[in-house]
């Protein structure tokens, strides 16, 4: 942990050392250029002194002010050069000693015994205020020019003459306390520098750890499954997320919040139950699996499922209430569909058992040991039993392909053949009902791409249908051709009286395994229909004819439980194709549906 510690520390160092070195660069110019003015206008007021006042004014001086012109230009220009970027520190002493340096120089080869005192701390000053960074260099460039004075003093002979011990002393003290003072401002610069920094770099990185924590909760805020939501006590959401919009029918959490100002009208198919979610969370301080009927933004319907809590202030008040929302419509339709099943296996299967059960105890209370039973009874228990069984596979079919789906085994078929199977089952019905059966499929017609034995029970379920509600002496057609996609439409306004008001009605189901959908209206598919001139059926029964647990249009003749046209959409809509009911009162019915061509023979 120390050396992770240690890393990041180097880093932050090196990384302000960078910063440091490229303000030191960025004040330079500005200073460089300061300087230069400065020393031309000292050279202008030498070039005045040497006409006012020729005997006082040495040449030396004016070269002197050339010098130094030429040092700071020379570092102008080298500023600019990847030397310049590379060494800033040599450039700043470069600056500093040629207004200092340069200008000690010229005073001693004038034998000058004068301390420019003020050259010196103009130039500590300006580089102290301009570039308030590496003290080091600061102090160099200062010790610097004392070395030189001390030195060409000493070579030169230099002996101060005009200046007592007192004052020289007086002299060197002044520029000691001058430069300490230039140095240490710098050196606290510095140091308030780096600790701002520090605590930047550091409030930089605490906002960047902020902006993944809070791009990783906005992605789970986005992309949840559930609905989240924020709402205040008056009933208006402040926060919704993508999930809560697409339960409620929206385009986007902003319509959310727009549209929905008040909860407990607006949203809730029973107002109470807004009151009832308060008071809930109002004992508990939160509620969970609260389950409602709510009206989407379309205004249909759906089931959802609640689970939130209450954010309070410190005195309690309820600021807002936060938690999830689930759409359990699904689940809901699954028990409602359980209960049905039930209710349907209870009361469709007990009146078979209850009159079997009732025949046999008749003969139960005959005596002897041996008891006879009439052809007729025994035909009709047979027929009991069958019904019993037909009832309980039907329910098994219909439930186990809610759970995984219909598996389809599918092959070439041929539809005629199909066709004459299933009326060869049914001809004793047919023939009880003394019905007129047809089957006009031609014998050219291409084969299509299914399931025989479910394309078997879909024929057999609409023959049996049409004879079990309508009265005896129906006539039922059979026929079959090839279409487009296109023309679907038009040939399921095909009927027999007034055209326009024939209610056309489709089934179309989950598709699961085998699923062929039909990409453009040039696909060519088979179209069936199985026709008869019965009693017909009435619009509202048309809507719902394919649903589960239906009973049939004619229902108080059927024993059944509702489940054949149901069966025939899971397996119409297993093979990819659709399946509906062109009918009305007094004109018959025409059940259709669409199935897709074997690969050849397209």
């Amino acid at each position: 942990m120390s050396y992770l510690g240690n890393a990041k520390s180097v880093q932050a160092l090196t990384v302000y050392e960078v910063w440091r070195d490229r303000f030191l660069r960025d004040r330079l110019r500005p200073a460089v250029g300061i300087a230069i003015f400065f020393a031309f206008t000292i050279t202008v007021y030498f070039l005045g002194k040497s006409f006012s006042d020729p005997q006082e004014f040495k040449i030396v001086y004016l070269y002197t002010s050339a010098a130094v012109q030429l040092g700071l230009l020379t570092c102008f220009v080298l500023q600019k050069t990847s030397f310049g970027q590379r060494y800033p520190g040599l450039l700043f002493l470069g600056f500093s000693w040629s207004l200092t340096v340069v200008v000690q120089v010229g005073l001693a080869l004038a034998q000058a015994g004068e301390l420019p005192i003020f050259t010196w701390t103009l130039a500590f000053l300006t580089q102290a205020t301009l570039m308030p960074v590496r003290w080091r260099l600061h102090l160099i460039s200062q010790l610097g020019v004392l070395c030189c004075h001390l030195g060409l003093n000493l070579v030169l002979n230099l002996n101060f003459a005009k200046y007592t011990a007192f004052k020289l002393t007086g002299f060197y003290l002044y520029l000691f306390w001058f430069c300490l003072i230039c140095d240490l401002s710098v050196y606290w610069y510095e140091c308030l520098q780096r600790t701002e920094f520090s605590t930047r770099r550091e409030l930089q990185s605490a906002y960047q750890q902020l902006e993944v924590a809070e791009a990783k909760y906005r992605s789970i805020f986005e992309n949840a499954g559930e609905g989240i939501f924020q709402s205040t006590p008056d009933g208006r959401y402040i926060t919704a997320n993508p999930a809560l919009a697409r339960i409620y029918g929206c385009d986007s959490p902003e319509e959310v919040t727009a549209k929905f100002t008040d909860i407990e009208r607006q949203l809730y198919v029973d107002p109470v139950r807004r009151n009832e979610f308060l008071r809930s969370i109002e004992e508990s301080g939160t509620v969970s699996d609260f389950e409602s009927q709510i009206y989407r933004s379309d205004g249909s319907i759906v089931w959802i499922s609640e689970k939130a809590r209450a954010v309070r202030d410190r005195s309690g008040s309820v600021l807002y209430y936060e938690g999830l929302i689930e759409d359990i419509t699904q689940r809901k339709q699954a028990q409602e569909s359980l209960r049905l099943f039930i209710h349907a296996l209870s009361h469709d299967l007990r009146n078979p058992v209850a009159g079997m059960l009732m025949v046999l105890k008749n003969w139960q209370r005959k005596t002897g040991d041996s008891i006879a039973i009439p052809r007729s009874v025994l035909e009709r228990m047979i027929q009991g039993s069958e019904q019993q069984l037909r009832l309980i596979n039907s329910l098994l079919e219909v439930h186990a392909g809610e759970l995984r789906g219909l598996v389809l085994h599918c092959d070439r078929v041929d539809l005629r053949a199909v066709v004459e199977g299933a009326a060869a089952d049914l001809e004793p019905l047919m023939n009880e009902a003394k019905a007129t059966f047809k089957n006009l499929i031609p014998d050219d017609l291409p084969a299509v791409n299914a399931d025989n034995t479910q394309l078997r029970r879909v024929f057999s379920n609409l023959i049996a249908n049409a004879l079990k509600h309508n009265l005896p002496g129906l006539n039922l057609t059979v026929s079959a051709q090839v279409i487009k996609a296109g023309k679907l439409i038009k040939l399921q306004k095909k009927g027999k009286q007034d055209i326009d008001k024939l209610p056309i009605t489709h089934a179309q189901s989950p598709i699961t395994n085998s699923q062929l959908s039909i990409p453009n209206s040039s696909i060519s598919l088979i179209y069936c229909t199985v026709e008869d001139d019965g009693a017909g059926i009435l619009p509202e029964q048309c809507e719902h004819l394919f649903d589960l647990y239906v009973r049939g249009y004619q229902s108080r003749h059927s024993v059944g439980l509702g489940l054949g046209l149901y069966l025939c959409r899971q397996i119409i809509g297993a093979h990819g194709g659709e399946i509906g009911v062109i009918s009305s009162p007094g004109a018959g019915a025409s059940f259709w549906f669409t199935l897709p061509l074997a690969e050849n023979s397209r």
